[in-house]
């Protein structure tokens, strides 16, 4: 599991004297910048799709003046495929956290991935759902390199599914009646499903729904 968070050292004694806070922290370089735009960028897609979204209450988000937008990406266009790289990146470090972790079973680490995607729309009170299911619903408004580059990110992602679900069959817990490229393929479509479906009704039914079903339509039978 990655630790994304850093905690301070118990033995280091901290001086009695208090010290004075600090301002909040603006991004004070350019790859600072341009990895708070990302950031930014990130929070407001996984809510409001790409062509909903406008960049000025992005910059406001973090203090960045418009002017140096355009220092760091050319058009709108061009900071929408640099966050969806991004978060691409990111959730490729989620998957293989849980779909490697060697202390569960293969079942046990695809469940884990879910439970805590629950706990985290939750979380957000299901404003936030998933940045690329969010631009796979606009893909007709999009142009023909973001499609290009969702289905190259939906790809990477199936191949991390169908990697834990082979260890799976290897494990002998689950019996395909398909290929493992197809099933993998199958949990991604239905996962998106249940993640749009989720945010609709406010309840996270439609993902404990979905995986109930796809864990019994693969495992192996023991009777």
């Amino acid at each position: 599991m990655l630790n994304l968070v850093d905690t301070p050292d118990a033995s280091v004694s901290l001086p009695n004297k208090p010290r004075r806070g600090r301002p909040k922290k603006q991004p004070s370089s350019s790859l600072e910048t341009r990895e708070a735009l990302l950031r930014a960028g990130m929070l407001t897609l996984t809510e409001t799709g790409f062509t909903g979204s406008g960049i000025d209450p992005i910059l406001k988000s973090i203090g960045v003046p418009k002017g140096s937008f355009y220092h760091y990406f050319s058009s709108k266009e061009a900071f929408g495929l640099a966050v969806l790289e991004r978060y691409g990146r990111y959730f490729e470090a989620k998957l293989d956290g849980f779909l490697l972790d060697e202390a569960f079973s293969p079942l046990e680490r695809l469940q884990r991935f879910v439970q805590d995607a629950q706990d985290g729309i939750v979380r957000h009170e299901f404003k936030r759902g998933c940045l690329v299911g969010n631009l796979e619903q606009e893909s007709t408004q999009l142009s023909e390199e973001f499609r290009e580059q969702l289905q190259a990110t939906y790809q990477s992602w199936q191949m991390r599914v169908g990697a834990c679900l082979l260890e799976s069959q290897k494990q002998g817990e689950v019996d395909f009646q398909g290929s493992i490229e197809e099933t993998s393929q199958a949990f991604w479509i239905g996962w998106e499903g249940a993640v749009h479906r989720a945010r609709l009704v406010k309840s996270i039914q439609p993902l404990s729904l979905f995986i109930r079903f796809f864990i019994r339509a693969i495992q192996l039978k023991t009777h």
